[in-house]
């Protein structure tokens, strides 16, 4: 026989039920450190969905409109400044595809104001047809577009020396642009404007602009595809309801 002092003391109610009440107290704090968990994740969770689909509106970026080429009314509320290269065949294509719908549609109904920055990253022909676009800006804002158009259009292969100034200036004369022609091949002979075009690329560099062509819309790089008018339409139609 097992000795009676070795035998387990008994249980009562009293300790039953002690024991069933500490048994419920840590279920609850159990519970309720899960629940504080959960809620604590699902917070956490809904923040970050907050950050990543709220973004702040970046700075618009500040320019010089008053400095550069204008295509329609300066009042317009929606400034385009586009970041070019008169070799850049994407350029060639939005100008010749984007540009006169964005023409129809905007800017000549006084909405859109349409600028040009040079970003003669190509070769030397980009730089000598930067130098005499502006050349011809100088002498008159309208012929500079009836000029910016035509180089386009006539745009050689890359880096072949077409843009010559001889070249660059028999296109201003066959066009019958309203300015000097001895000025224009003046200003090419002595880059008269080098420190100008060379300013609109520093600035380019400056915001990060590695492609052309770039737009900025109201001072905001767009970054959506230029071949796709419709999207662009829609961030133009975006600024003007003031969104």
């Amino acid at each position: 026989m097992e000795r009676r002092d070795r035998m387990p003391p008994k249980t009562t109610k009293n300790a039953l039920a002690k024991r069933k009440a500490e048994q419920q107290k840590q279920q609850q704090q159990l519970k309720r450190r899960r629940l504080i968990w959960f809620s604590t994740v699902g917070l956490l969770l809904i923040l970050i969905i907050v950050v990543l689909t709220i973004q702040p509106k970046p700075k618009p970026v500040e320019f010089d409109y008053a400095a550069l080429p204008v295509l329609g009314q300066a009042d317009a509320p929606v400034k385009i400044v586009e970041f070019g290269d008169y070799q850049c065949p994407s350029c060639k294509h939005v100008n010749e595809l984007i540009k006169p719908e964005l023409a129809k549609d905007y800017i000549d109904q006084g909405k859109v104001a349409f600028y040009f920055m040079n970003l003669p990253f190509i070769g030397s022909d980009s730089f000598t047809a930067a130098l005499a676009a502006q050349s011809v800006y100088h002498q008159s804002n309208e012929a500079f577009w009836t000029y910016f158009d035509a180089i386009f259009e006539r745009q050689g292969e890359e880096n072949s020396g077409w843009a010559s100034p001889e070249f660059l200036v028999n296109l201003a004369k066959e066009l019958e642009l309203p300015i000097d022609y001895d000025l224009l091949q003046k200003d090419i002979a002595e880059a008269t404007y080098q420190d100008e075009v060379s300013a609109h690329l520093a600035r380019g560099d400056k915001l990060g602009v590695d492609s052309t062509p770039t737009f900025f819309i109201n001072g905001i790089e767009y970054a959506g595809n230029l071949g796709d008018y419709e999207t662009l339409k829609k961030t133009i139609d975006n600024e003007l309801a003031g969104e």
